[in-house]
């Protein structure tokens, strides 16, 4: 992926893309699972820590990425799909390996519905499963 497409993907949210925006975008695509603020931290050495940690926020406001607690107590961030609006219905389950502590976003499973008493109103729904991931599964063996 070139610079273009992270201008394009950052420019479609209302976030106005820099040098460092487009790098913390590419280093989040380039995994295949959830990547924390630590995480990104380690990967981007010369890039200072507060500049990771407001540039997540900011995509964050703009539904550029979504945030999962999966209970380890990181919150991990994953870049949204090109139609999401961070909605309701754009919820996904996610997965812990409980071996190798990742996290990974099960796109194609959607949380289950919840039926909540009269008078609550749902914003949001954290569904993490729990478990040993493929790779995992495999060395276990």
């Amino acid at each position: 992926m070139n610079n273009d497409r992270f201008e394009m993907m950052l420019e479609k949210r209302g976030i106005k893309p820099t040098a460092i925006r487009n790098l913390i975008l590419k280093t989040m695509l380039d995994t295949d699972q959830t990547v924390s603020i630590p995480d990104l931290e380690n990967k981007l050495i010369s890039v200072d820590k507060s500049t990771i940690f407001r540039t997540i926020t900011q995509f964050l406001s703009h539904n550029l990425v979504h945030c999962i607690d999966d209970g380890t107590g990181s919150l991990k961030y994953a870049v949204c799909r090109e139609e999401c609006d961070c909605s309701l219905a754009d919820l996904h389950s996610h997965f812990y390996c409980e071996s190798c502590n990742k996290t990974f976003c099960m796109r194609s499973l959607p949380v289950p519905v919840v039926d909540l008493p009269e008078g609550f109103t749902l914003h949001g729904v954290n569904y993490v499963m729990k478990g040993l991931c493929d790779k995992c599964s495999r060395t276990k063996r």
